[in-house]
């Protein structure tokens, strides 16, 4: 498991690009037959992968968690963005398809990620907050997800929220999960911005089909912004606006973690606000 400490706004404000793409940007997720995880000092996120292609991949206990096993005091969303899988917690199975959510609950002890074709593996996201109380694991299909229709061709950003993880859906401690994908034509997303202090936030962009995508952040007097690519992460502090525009439309998980779980609690901006 790799460490990772962001900057706060002073520092961030004299950063370089690549040091602002160093302390935020993730790179590194779906590799082949590995899970890798990234820990973060904001809120102490997780964020992590599991692309089991020549077998199956536990997630073991980490050190830098001090815990006899990953979920002693954690909560845990695996997004499946790739071919089907399955995710055995405790020895119950959970197929997942693409799109498919999974919650797991603090105090699940043997977590197992597999892929049901090898040729075309899971591709599991994973996404991890700290934990005060047991929910229990429950799986949620594209379907089954609370549905928000948002935007408008006419302002390029025409877009449907997936909501998995929320207090009208799949029960946690903290951990709020879904998805967004904008239509064909549609390339912004989260315009006008927003902060919201009282949580922090990851997003994960994916199916972007050979686009890129510019995601911005930071205060919204002193924007700016990182460029990524197809199944990349960024961590988004909750001083940081995060808002993203790209060459194609795409899609991109959005996990939030902090002081509560109202999808709602924003501090919103007028665009003639950022600079």
């Amino acid at each position: 498991m790799k460490i990772r400490y962001t900057a706060d706004p002073v520092r961030f404000s004299r950063m370089t690009t690549d040091e602002i793409r160093e302390s935020f940007l993730v790179e590194s997720l779906f590799a082949p037959d590995k899970i890798d995880l990234i820990y973060c000092d904001v809120d102490r996120v997780i964020i992590g992968s599991a692309v089991p292609e020549a077998g199956a991949l536990e997630l073991s206990e980490a050190d830098e968690l001090r815990a006899n096993y990953f979920t002693q005091r954690r909560e845990l969303g695996v997004l499946n963005i790739g071919g089907a899988g399955k995710v055995t917690v405790d020895g119950e199975a959970y197929q997942m398809a693409n799109m498919d959510c999974l919650y797991i609950g603090m105090g699940s002890k043997k977590i197992v990620f597999e892929s049901s074709d090898t040729s075309k593996p899971a591709l599991f996201y994973l996404l991890s907050y700290p934990a005060h109380k047991e929910y229990p694991t429950a799986l949620a299909r594209k379907a089954d997800a609370a549905e928000v229709n948002l935007g408008s061709a006419e302002e390029s950003n025409k877009r449907t929220i997936y909501k998995y993880i929320h207090p009208g859906g799949i029960k946690s401690c903290q951990l709020v999960m879904g998805i967004t994908q904008l239509e064909p034509g549609s390339v912004w997303n989260t315009m006008p911005a927003h902060t919201h202090e009282r949580r922090m936030e990851v997003y994960l962009y994916f199916n972007m089909d050979q686009a890129i995508l510019f995601h911005f952040m930071g205060e919204p007097d002193a924007t700016r912004h990182i460029v990524l690519s197809d199944r990349q992460a960024v961590i988004s502090p909750s001083w940081s606006i995060h808002s993203g525009v790209g060459t194609k439309a795409y899609n991109f998980c959005w996990g939030m973690g902090g002081e509560n779980q109202a999808f709602d609690d924003m501090d919103g901006l007028e665009i003639s606000q950022l600079k």
